[in-house]
């Protein structure tokens, strides 16, 4: 379900990721925070050079290293899911239930949501099994238009 107002969501977010890091003995530093707040700043894929960017000041720029171990961190407790196609990062909208998400990315205007269905997992587990194959990492992405974008769309004639 698309985000209706976000200027509460991203609080609630970032208040459900602080709870999921207690919960899990983890600490969830103010570098690690500020990383999520600015992924959690739009509901769009983040890269982690515009990260560094909107984290750094004048006189104190943050360097990539920092970056990455705070996204590894993220990534490692589901807080947030790697946009593969896109090289960047976007919030996880469930933190606290392991579960595959699979994100439905508009071409247009950058949104992303995130859906899952345990009905294809099954499916694709059932996959793996049959080819005796373990997954170690799986990414779904579907790119297209969302529901505000098709209508301002140029229509094809085919």
């Amino acid at each position: 379900m698309p985000c209706s107002n976000h200027t509460q969501c991203a609080p609630t977010a970032l208040a459900h990721a602080e709870a999921v890091c207690l919960a899990r003995g983890a600490r969830l530093t103010a570098i690690r925070r500020a990383v999520l707040a600015e992924i959690w700043a739009d509901h769009e894929a983040t890269k982690a050079y515009e990260l560094i960017s909107r984290l750094s000041r004048e006189g104190n720029p943050i360097k990539p290293p920092t970056i990455y171990r705070a996204l590894d961190f993220l990534l490692a407790h589901g807080l947030i899911h790697r946009i593969e196609s896109l090289n960047a990062f976007v919030g996880c909208s469930h933190p606290d239930a392991p579960h595959q998400a699979i994100m439905l990315i508009c071409d247009q205007c950058g949104i992303i949501h995130e859906q899952s269905s345990e009905d294809l997992n099954a499916l694709l587990g059932g996959i793996a099994h049959r080819q005796q194959f373990t997954t170690c990492q799986q990414s779904i992405e579907l790119h297209g238009l969302c529901f505000d974008c098709q209508g301002s769309a140029p229509q094809s004639s085919v």
